[in-house]
């Protein structure tokens, strides 16, 4: 249902160099789990989930719109196996489409009942609002070497888990649930964005290529501020710490032998089992919360079933 409404959206218009470049953005697929989670939190309470359709569509192309000027900041050349937009077009391009699919993503999500519309554009408004602030966070981490874990949490949370919760919440609201089942979905989404990033981070590091998805060790290569690092530098002994600080400075190191080093002074300092206690933390906390929507469980179970697949997890 999402990838057809998506194919149908009406973007065949002038000027073409505005346009193409969103048809192509959005034919580069994905997960979509972001406009279906609006729709399973809507279908919790109703069986037709048609009305929620659009707003689950403009959710999908805000999102988008967010990676289409990610990868423009980051330089980034490939986005899902293509070229990124502002290489295979350019920058001033990847700029205009993507304000352009900002615009596009409130129009979408205006096209719901009129009178959940002001809800459901405050909680919209909010999440894109926290999404600028968690990216400038994390440019601005890129020249910090003080990052602490509660600063790091709260800019994957506005980065990342606002925008999972955004689409329970909204979907609950457009469906009439109770304000106290919207308000848990919310942090349940919130809650199982926060394991997802923190998980993301533990696989870039100890994931298997194969299951993952891409190389590992990227973000150590790169310096990035993630979970793993900050938590190494905070707990690592003064001759650890040391060490870590000269493969973050090398400039000219062999790039498969930082990987491993860093590896191993990541599993020495224990940053390897903080994170998988962190990351089980959160997913846990997701599962009391959908717990607290007050709902038969059957209604539930397909929730249950994404916040697993997510985690990769077996129960």
């Amino acid at each position: 249902m999402v990838e057809e409404a998506i194919a149908s959206l009406p973007l065949e218009r002038e000027p073409r160099g505005l346009y193409e470049p969103i048809r192509y953005v959005l034919s580069l697929g994905g997960k979509r789990i972001r406009p279906v989670l609006m729709l399973m939190a809507y279908n919790l309470y109703r069986d037709d989930v048609k009305p929620s359709l659009m707003p689950a569509i403009g959710l999908e192309v805000f999102h988008n719109f967010t990676l289409l000027h990610d990868d423009l900041m980051d330089r980034a050349e490939v986005r899902r196996g293509k070229t990124c937009v502002h290489l295979k077009w350019d920058d001033n391009t990847a700029i205009l489409s993507g304000d352009n699919m900002l615009v596009l993503s409130f129009k979408y999500m205006m096209q719901c009942d009129e009178t959940k519309m002001p809800e459901v554009m405050r909680i919209f408004s909010k999440t894109a609002i926290e999404i600028d602030e968690g990216q400038q966070y994390d440019v601005d981490f890129e020249t910090r070497n003080d990052v602490t874990e509660a600063e790091y949490i709260e800019m994957i949370r506005l980065k990342t888990s606002v925008l999972l919760a955004c689409a329970l919440q909204i979907g609950a609201t457009l469906a009439d649930a109770p304000k106290q089942d919207a308000e848990a979905l919310y942090r349940f989404g919130e809650c199982l964005g926060l394991a997802f990033q923190l998980q993301d981070d533990y696989l870039d590091v100890y994931g298997d290529p194969a299951v993952f998805g891409k190389k590992i060790g990227g973000d150590i290569l790169c310096n990035k501020k993630t979970f793993m690092l900050i938590n190494a530098l905070l707990n690592a002994s003064e001759e650890d710490r040391a060490e870590l600080q000269r493969w973050i400075e090398s400039k000219d190191c062999n790039p498969d032998k930082k990987i491993q080093a860093v590896t191993a002074l990541y599993t020495k300092i224990g940053v390897d089992r903080m994170a998988k206690e962190r990351m089980s933390a959160y997913y846990e906390e997701a599962k009391a919360c959908l717990d607290k929507v007050g709902l038969p469980e059957q209604r539930k179970q397909m929730l249950r079933e994404i916040a697993l697949e997510l985690m990769g997890r077996q129960k």
